[in-house]
């Protein structure tokens, strides 16, 4: 069985399943199109180039209702566990089937299928985004047996404070913007939740108790100390600190008085991105394990509605998937030779390369799924100066206050960061011994989110720490994302000089090709 699986609305995709197997998923911000964009024709049109045969099943994931079309939702709607439909279509000729379920299901059955397998009576799903914030007790026929509403609009309400202490966002009138609750999530570290002054605890107060911020009501607030403060104001960064702590107090104390102790927990929803909840989960002691998807957000929804088909067709969610399903690179052009010069990579060089300064981009295989650089599409650098996290963030056009992660070889992770666990896909928070060692990759509170990299989750990304290693005593490197700012990974080798050209970066490596810009008289 193929099934052929699209995400409208924002971080669109298109996903496709065969056999149970993951073959792709294509989010269209990638291919340095702009972040969280619908999805596209490129998109579709790479899946048909890819894919060599016709679907057994398509699968609509649930949206809102859009501009005009207020009477009606895009396929199952947004909302809704019991909102699933199915009919036969004809797709290019072709009988097949025609699936859809609500957004909100596609968070839940993404977390369930995408989750390692195994024989559970209950297992528990946090589904928390911009609007749904809810734990779901499932059972072993996967089907919801409680549903625990905790806070609508968990991710909403992070990015609003953002805005609210941004004067450059409107009093009214605008939604709170995607990208700000990472910026927060940032800010929250700069301060203590305990120094918030009565002000700012009532502020957050009456966040947390305002029934919509679609859209943001920023007006209702003008008479609080945070209204247009700056963003990197004490009081904001103070206000952020609280807030985080505050949400994930409201969705444990849900936890703990709502369901039974010792089921697995499976993490669903952009908060899934938050290094620092997740940590939490993972010591709250309330549950068995936790797992967390690298396409937590809505760039997984496609996913997540495929395996709600399969699931219903079948009675079995879970299916095989590898974090490197993307494209592979595009060579649609060669750099000019009398600007770079060609050599077969050399691991070893480029390590001293690295450790005397020189960021490279680093392109190997097809691109991550999810939001994060995990070594295909990464800018690469030193770790051990302030000053390269600084260089970074200039080259990205980020603001100084953003951390910069760094990946580690698995082999050194005990050494460098507190606690030798596996997070291959980044996606927890962990305190850093060696701060002083490695201070490009050391955020103000001491913390780091550390993708570990051995030898099976990424070869070559692993050969070039363990030449590091051996150059500079530890398997430790910068890892940001490879992309324009404001879009998804670059994939095509005409995108990749441009930036490079434009950003002052001397060193190219794609596969193992590495470009060195030649020095111009």
């Amino acid at each position: 069985m193929l099934v052929f699986a699209l995400k409208p609305g924002h971080d669109g995709t298109v996903a496709v399943i065969r056999d149970r197997q993951l073959l792709y998923s294509l989010e269209s911000e990638k291919d340095s199109f702009g972040r969280y964009a619908a999805v596209n024709v490129n998109t579709i049109l790479d899946i048909a180039e890819h894919v060599d045969q016709l679907p057994d099943v398509v699968a609509l994931g649930g949206w809102r209702e859009q501009g005009a079309m207020r009477h009606r939702s895009i396929g199952a709607g947004y909302d809704g566990l019991d909102a699933l439909t199915q009919r036969p279509m004809r797709f290019f000729g072709k009988e097949v089937r025609l699936f859809s379920s609500s957004h909100e299901r596609s968070h839940l059955m993404m977390a369930l299928g995408m989750a390692p397998r195994g024989e559970h009576p209950l297992q528990t799903v946090l589904v928390w985004e911009g609007d749904t914030g809810a734990f779901y007790l499932v059972d072993q026929h996967f089907k919801v047996v409680k549903h625990i509403p905790v806070l609508t609009e968990p991710g909403g309400r992070f990015s609003f404070l953002f805005a609210l202490a941004d004067p450059s966002f409107p009093d009214e009138g605008a939604l709170p913007r995607l990208n700000d609750a990472g910026k927060l999530m940032a800010l929250a570290a700069y301060a203590n939740p305990e120094d918030a002054d009565a002000d700012i605890s009532a502020t957050v107060d009456r966040l947390l108790k305002t029934d919509s911020v679609y859209p943001a009501p920023k007006k209702d607030f003008r008479d609080c100390a945070l209204y247009n403060a700056g963003v990197e104001s004490q009081v904001t960064k103070t206000a952020a600190a609280l807030l985080t702590q505050r949400i994930f107090a409201l969705f444990a104390d849900a936890a703990r008085e709502h369901l039974p102790a010792g089921t697995p927990l499976r993490i669903s929803g952009g908060c899934g991105l938050n290094c620092d909840w997740n940590a939490e989960w993972a010591n709250l002691g309330h549950f068995s394990s936790v797992f967390v998807p690298p396409c937590t957000n809505d760039s997984g929804s496609a996913i997540g509605t495929a395996i709600d088909a399969l699931t219903t067709m079948t009675g079995d969610p879970y299916i095989d998937w590898n974090v490197y399903s993307g494209l592979d690179f595009v060579h649609d052009t060669r750099p000019e030779p009398a600007l770079w010069q060609r050599t077969a990579l050399d691991h070893r060089a480029l390590a001293q390369a690295l450790g005397q300064g020189r960021v490279v981009a680093w392109v190997q295989g097809r691109w991550e799924i999810g939001p994060r650089a995990l070594g295909n599409r990464s800018l690469l650098a030193e770790p051990f100066r302030q000053d390269t996290k600084d260089l970074l963030n200039t080259i990205k056009q980020r603001e100084t206050y953003r951390p910069i992660a760094p990946c580690c070889r698995i082999e050194d992770v005990d050494t460098v960061f507190d606690g030798a666990f596996e997070d291959p896909y980044m996606l927890y928070f962990r305190k850093v011994r060696r701060s002083s060692t490695v201070q490009a990759v050391t955020h103000v509170d001491g913390s780091a989110r550390v993708q570990t990299v051995s030898r099976n989750s990424n070869r070559e990304l692993h050969t070039l720490l363990s030449a590091f290693a051996a150059e500079h005593g530890v398997g430790v490197l910068c890892n940001t994302s490879l992309n324009f700012n404001g879009h998804g990974f670059i994939n095509r080798m005409s995108d990749l000089v441009r930036y490079c050209e434009a950003r002052g970066i001397h060193d190219m490596v794609v596969g193992d090709q590495w470009f060195q810009r030649l020095p111009q008289v």
